[in-house]
């Protein structure tokens, strides 16, 4: 019941990412996907640091800085940048193969040997997005699948090393999350200045939008991100990323009157179900200790011997 709880709690990350592209068609100013990076990240993550009251020490400087670029700094530009050189179903396929990025990643960073089911259950996956999502239309573009299939990467390298590296001892996620925040809206900065220029002008309904990205979209679903990662393996939590785009077709149903064909339904029914058996995979597979459970499974160990390690 602990573990449904957790994985009902993350997946309401991917849930609320999926109500991106609606916020920011309806209420943001257009063509300015680096500003909007920003104002996502960068306030979130000093609110959130704030709240903390924990700043870095040590190591964990560059460690939030390297997660923060991979997470959002990185992430976030090649993913517009992919969302523009490409129609939104293909770019959204790009992203619904990340699963098996860190799949890869996690066997070989984590010792997370999925299964065989894992793996299917990621395939389906992104299968069932690709038919919700693609249209007979969709041209492809070569820059845009780079860039597609590099924030992808990027995201996937981040949830891993996300996960190996942990957090420092008596640090929440909350702090984790704001760390990581702040650094990728720093990174955004530069590039969006060169990019985009001046800042656009504001209206009410831009800062409302702006307001709903930063503290819903981003602060608590990265908060919900991050904390998932600390409790479930990397694989688990990465199969729930299917469900932002379907999200995102609902919201475009039900909000925006976008029809739905008999295909995306089916589409809709193959990619859900897929996230769902990936998560019963994922539950039935053994999950290697992290370094601080190794290191806390050793301490035991010792004390048990009576003797302490120096």
């Amino acid at each position: 019941m602990k573990r449904f709880a957790t994985v009902a709690l993350t997946a309401l990350a991917p849930i609320s990412w999926g109500s991106t592209y609606a916020v920011a068609t309806e209420l943001l100013p257009p063509d300015r996907p680096l500003f909007t990076g920003v104002m996502r990240a960068l306030p979130a993550g000093l609110l959130l640091t704030a709240l903390a009251r924990t700043l870095p020490k040590g190591e964990w400087w560059w460690k939030s800085a390297v997660l923060g670029i991979l997470n959002i700094g990185a992430f976030f530009p090649l993913l517009f940048l992919s969302a523009y050189r490409l129609p939104g179903g293909v770019a959204a396929v790009l992203g619904a193969a990340g699963p098996l990025f860190v799949v890869g990643l996690a066997a070989l960073v984590l010792g997370e040997r999925a299964s065989l089911r894992t793996v299917l259950a990621a395939v389906v996956g992104a299968f069932g997005v690709s038919m919700v999502v693609l249209t007979a239309e969709a041209r492809l573009d070569a820059v845009g699948i780079i860039a597609g299939v590099i924030s992808s990467a990027s995201m996937g390298a981040g949830t891993v090393m996300t996960k190996r590296w942990g957090r420092p001892e008596g640090v929440g996620p909350l702090a984790m999350t704001g760390w990581q925040l702040t650094a990728g809206g720093l990174f955004i900065i530069p590039v969006a200045a060169l990019v985009e220029g001046a800042l656009p002008a504001l209206d009410g309904k831009a800062f409302l939008g702006y307001g709903y990205m930063m503290l819903i979209n981003t602060g608590i679903a990265y908060w919900l991100w991050f904390r998932g990662i600390g409790q479930l393996t990397a694989t688990s939590v990465t199969l729930l990323g299917p469900l932002s785009p379907l999200t995102a077709a609902v919201i475009g149903w039900a909000a925006l009157g976008q029809a739905l064909s008999p295909v995306q339904l089916v589409g809709m029914a193959i990619a859900f179900g897929a996230t769902v058996a990936g998560q019963l995979a994922a539950a039935r597979t053994p999950r290697p200790f992290s370094s601080t459970e190794k290191n806390n499974q050793n301490i035991s160990m010792d004390l048990t011997d009576g003797r302490v390690r120096r």
